[in-house]
């Protein structure tokens, strides 16, 4: 590990070299998973289908159901993976991840609300996003109250909210006829069955992480504390005003997609800290690319491994993460020892 990280290189045309070299990877992750399914496909079949479709069935399995999902999954591990980044810094906390604040909790109470009274879709997907805007509302309100901002009256606020929103959360899967509550559990644990594919989604992950690479170098500066960046010429409160509602927006988007997707938003970040360091101008690209790689290719053995039977990603995140950043982990700490 420490090897690794003694060659990450300072330069902006050495952060541009890694970026494409994990851009690289996340394309072959991508063709990978769209080769997975109930039906392989062969990847020069698959190749030929993306340059030439001919129409055939497996050309409307790539084209209308494979190719959208994989960019949906793409869209939504990056845009958790940036959230993480951004809540890490804004809450000065190692745990701190898209969920942590309550987010998911109000997008779920307002989800499942839809699914319990019968509806399915574009008004689940409405709920989702409208119970994480009144979450973000609501931390930010009660947050504030009587003060400036302050990160660990946020995180205490966001927590407390978190815990009443899993309340109601118990109360509406107690209540949930049995026809309906396979599709409640398969949304809590992150699922994109049902997520459909829209231009907005990339518009939303490009627009965000160009507007964080602006403020690269001051998140850099307030990640060493606050004082440190106030004294360097930061305005901090202005900034985490704009870390607070970028990461929020993210994280709603992305849950409004795929339910509560679990892990990515907390290790992902870590992830890349320990193979290339905290700078921002590298962790934040990077981030965004292996949150969607990972999510791809997690969805891709989903929808594989007990075909034709699909499981909830979230439940494969977490499988494929939690040893490799147990494992990277420990061996960080065996280099430095």
């Amino acid at each position: 590990m420490q090897i690794v990280r003694s060659l990450v290189p300072t330069s902006s045309s050495g952060f541009l070299a890694i970026i494409v070299v994990a851009v690289i990877v996340a394309a072959f992750i991508c063709v990978i998973a769209l080769s997975m399914g109930s039906t392989n496909i062969p990847i020069l079949d698959l190749i030929n289908i993306l340059l030439n479709g001919d129409g055939s069935l497996a050309s409307r399995i790539i084209l209308e159901i494979r190719l959208p999902r994989v960019l949906t999954g793409f869209c939504v591990g990056g845009m958790l993976a940036l959230a993480g980044c951004l809540m890490q810094v804004l809450l000065r906390n190692p745990l701190a991840e898209p969920y942590i604040l309550g987010i998911s909790g109000g997008a779920a109470v307002f989800s499942l609300s839809a699914i319990l009274i019968g509806v399915s879709g574009y008004w689940v997907n409405l709920g989702a996003f409208t119970g994480a805007i009144i979450s973000i509302l609501l931390v930010f309100l009660l947050s504030r109250a009587g003060g400036e901002w302050n990160s660990l009256r946020t995180l205490l606020t966001g927590v407390v909210l978190a815990a009443g929103w899993g309340a109601i959360i118990s109360f509406l899967l107690a209540i949930s006829p049995s026809d309906r509550l396979h599709g409640m559990l398969f949304w809590l644990m992150g699922d994109l069955s049902f997520a459909e594919y829209s231009s907005w989604n990339i518009i939303v992950l490009i627009v965000s992480l160009a507007a964080c690479m602006l403020i690269a170098r001051a998140l850099n500066l307030l990640a060493t504390g606050k004082k440190n960046a106030l004294a360097l010429g930061v305005s901090v409160t202005s900034l985490n005003y704009f870390i607070y509602f970028f990461a929020s927006i993210l994280t709603a988007a992305a849950v409004m997609q795929a339910g509560s997707i679990g892990f990515i938003g907390l290790v992902i970040p870590h992830l890349v800290r320990l193979l290339f360091g905290s700078d921002h101008r590298l962790l934040l690209p990077v981030s965004v690319i292996f949150g969607g790689s990972l999510l791809v290719f997690a969805d891709g053995l989903a929808r594989t491994v007990m075909a034709p039977q699909q499981l909830p990603v979230g439940i494969l995140t977490a499988m494929m993460g939690v040893p490799l950043f147990l494992l990277l982990l420990r061996t960080s700490y065996v280099k430095k020892s």
